[in-house]
């Protein structure tokens, strides 16, 4: 379904993403693990075409140079120029690190902002499988989003992403900063994805015990560069990644 080819991305003369290449099969939850400033987050960008426009403001106000080299396929098209819009459009979604929300409005009305590309049925048929994904927003769905937890609000960001209904979902450190118990929640919810509806997910985190039993396959980011890859099985019984990331 998404296949990155020899994926080079300069802030100026910063090497973020270097040589990088993965695929992702139709189905599949793939994994990006990686520590503070791996790359991981850029990567996300170049996949969900965020750094295009990333790159024209910097143009337009005379800032940094991005630039962008190698291949991004979906679909056995390329899309590495392709517009944000339009990658949504063909079903790619981010759902980014510290997703912004509107405080001011309650849940419910969050979910129909994100939706305001889809059809009123189609809302409110993906907004009833949010409210199943995620039981506890049900209670809460007249509440203002500011005044929601931490893991509420990454509940919502990610079901604000899912309203969009995407065929490839990408979030971005979905675990940042929550607790270990709702951490075990949002990881069940994205198993729930797949087996529920058959969502591809590409998910990035630095927090990969929670993480490596649900994936696929997973690929080890390191200063912007791939230093291993396998199935979930394999880098959790890797010496190399018990070290780094279990403290083993």
């Amino acid at each position: 379904m998404l296949s990155v080819e020899n994926l080079m991305v300069f802030f100026e003369n910063a090497l973020a993403v270097n040589d990088f290449s993965m695929s992702v099969g139709k189905g599949q939850i793939v994994g990006i693990i990686g520590s503070n400033s791996a790359g991981k987050t850029t990567l996300m960008n170049t996949l969900s075409g965020l750094i295009l426009d990333m790159r024209l403001k910097e143009r337009r106000k005379g800032g940094e140079r991005i630039t962008i080299y190698g291949k991004v396929l979906f679909q056995g098209k390329d899309i590495t120029e392709v517009h944000p819009t339009e990658r949504v459009k063909r079903g790619i979604v981010l759902c980014r690190e510290r997703h912004p929300i509107f405080p001011e409005s309650s849940i419910l009305e969050n979910l129909r902002i994100a939706g305001y590309l889809k059809k009123n049925a189609q809302v409110r048929e993906t907004m009833d499988y949010v409210f199943q994904l995620f039981p506890a927003l049900l209670s809460l769905r007249a509440r203002k989003a500011g005044f929601l937890s931490g893991g509420e609000q990454q509940m919502l960001a990610i079901g604000m992403a899912l309203i969009a209904r995407p065929i490839l979902l990408l979030l971005d450190e979905p675990l940042l900063g929550l607790s270990p118990m709702m951490q075990g929640m949002l990881v069940d919810a994205i198993k729930g994805l797949r087996s529920d509806s058959g969502i591809t997910v590409v998910l990035s985190e630095q927090f990969a015990r929670p993480v490596l039993p649900i994936i696929d396959h997973g690929y080890i980011i390191e200063n912007g560069m791939l230093s291993l890859s396998g199935t979930g099985e394999e880098l959790m019984d890797n010496p190399e990644v018990k070290a780094a990331y279990f403290g083993v």
